[in-house]
């Protein structure tokens, strides 16, 4: 007989029913060591890198090198220049005016014409002046004639006085009409001789050579002899001067070289001072110092056969005082300043060394320096980064360095 163990109250289930709790019990501990596994794990991954990081600070690592662009010292010469600025300055400048009054008949010159000396400039009108000298000629020859009748009558007198037929006071009295005549016939002479040299300047002709300015008269004008009127202008080119100064203290050396004979180089540039134009040699020295600027002036002479150079132009100019021979030279950019104080990098063995050096004259960017010898090696880029005993990558070839240079502070 079947028992209905549901609807029988006394009958124990328990061992009947699914173990669903156990089985949660035993998830829930997984979990749980899982988390403390993971947690280990963080731990230990922390603990490895924190002590990675740690031997990491004490490994000493070796500096990197400083590239740096290098320049060996020279032996060589180096001259010793004064610059300053000049004006050219034309040996000659004439300002051609009229000597006499009369209506400008002619103008031979054509603007900026380049004239040699004795050219025709102008033509004045010469007709009244030419009349005059006629004049002035006709008086001439007929003073002349009488006193050649003079002196006939003197030969006559002479002659008659040798055989006593006349008195001694017709004689002496003829010997001073012919010295009258001899006197008048002068001043003829000189009324012509001004006439002439009054029609020549009806004929202006060039005084000097060189170039002529812009057309200041026209065909009709008239002129005056008082001299206001400018008819030309004609300034010299070729050779041409440039003036400039020089200063007191500067003086002593220019001078000492000048009165050894010695032909000292001027060199003139553009305004800008890095075209050459010219090349000529001092000329002279002013007589005195201006006292207000404290310089005296010089003037120095060129060829300029190119017409490279221009009246009233500014230049810049460039003496060279002197020459020193066999010289330590450097570029001046490798040379830094401390202070007052100036020094180098010089490389050996890879390893920047401070040098203190003593520079001198410098032109086109090489410096003459004492402190150095010729054949040292220095360094002329990274200065911001460069010190005493810092080790560095030489190389020759600009642009191999990280930095270009910069002074020191």
């Amino acid at each position: 007989m079947a028992v209905d163990t549901n609807e029988h109250p006394l009958i124990d289930r328990s061992h009947q029913l699914p173990a669903h709790g156990s089985r949660s019990h035993r998830r829930k501990v997984l979990w749980i060591v899982i988390a403390i596994a993971l947690l280990l794990l963080l731990v230990i991954a922390f603990v490895l890198m924190w002590r990675h990081e740690e031997n990491a600070k004490k490994v000493v690592h070796p500096p990197a090198k400083i590239p740096v662009t290098t320049a060996t010292a020279t032996k060589g010469d180096i001259g010793v220049y004064l610059n300053a600025i000049g004006t050219v300055t034309p040996v000659y400048t004439d300002s051609i005016t009229s000597e006499v009054t009369g209506l400008v008949s002619t103008v031979h010159y054509t603007e900026g014409q380049l004239v040699r000396k004795g050219e025709p400039l102008v033509d004045i009108d010469s007709r009244p002046y030419r009349a005059t000298l006629l004049q002035a000629q006709g008086a001439l020859e007929r003073d002349q004639n009488v006193l050649a009748q003079a002196q006939m009558d003197l030969d006559r007198y002479r002659a008659a006085w040798a055989r006593n037929a006349i008195q001694k006071q017709l004689l002496d009295d003829q010997e001073k009409l012919v010295l009258q005549d001899e006197g008048t016939v002068k001043n003829d002479q000189g009324t012509v001789q001004y006439d002439q040299i009054q029609v020549e300047f009806c004929h202006i002709t060039a005084p000097i050579a060189g170039r002529v300015g812009l057309r200041l008269v026209d065909p009709g004008n008239v002129v005056q002899s008082a001299g206001t009127v400018i008819l030309a202008v004609i300034t010299q080119l070729e050779p041409i001067t440039v003036i400039f100064t020089i200063p007191e203290d500067s003086l002593g050396p220019v001078a000492a070289r000048l009165r050894k004979k010695a032909k000292l180089t001027v060199d003139a540039f553009d305004r800008t001072g890095q075209t050459k134009i010219a090349s000529g040699t001092l000329l002279t020295l002013d007589n005195q110092i201006d006292t207000t600027t404290g310089t005296v002036k010089a003037r120095s002479v060129f060829d300029n056969k190119n017409d490279a150079l221009f009246p009233n132009q500014f230049v810049n100019t460039r003496l060279l005082v002197n020459t020193l021979q066999g010289v330590t030279l450097i570029p001046a950019s490798a040379i830094q300043q401390n202070g007052q104080a100036s020094f180098v990098y010089v490389i050996q063995d890879n390893v920047a060394h401070m040098r203190s050096v003593k520079p001198g004259v410098t032109d086109g960017g090489v410096t003459q320096v004492d402190g150095i010898n010729p054949g040292d090696v220095v360094a002329n880029s990274s200065f911001d980064k460069l010190q005493d005993n810092t080790a560095v990558a030489a190389s020759s070839k600009p642009g191999a360095a990280a930095s270009t240079g910069s002074s020191a502070k």
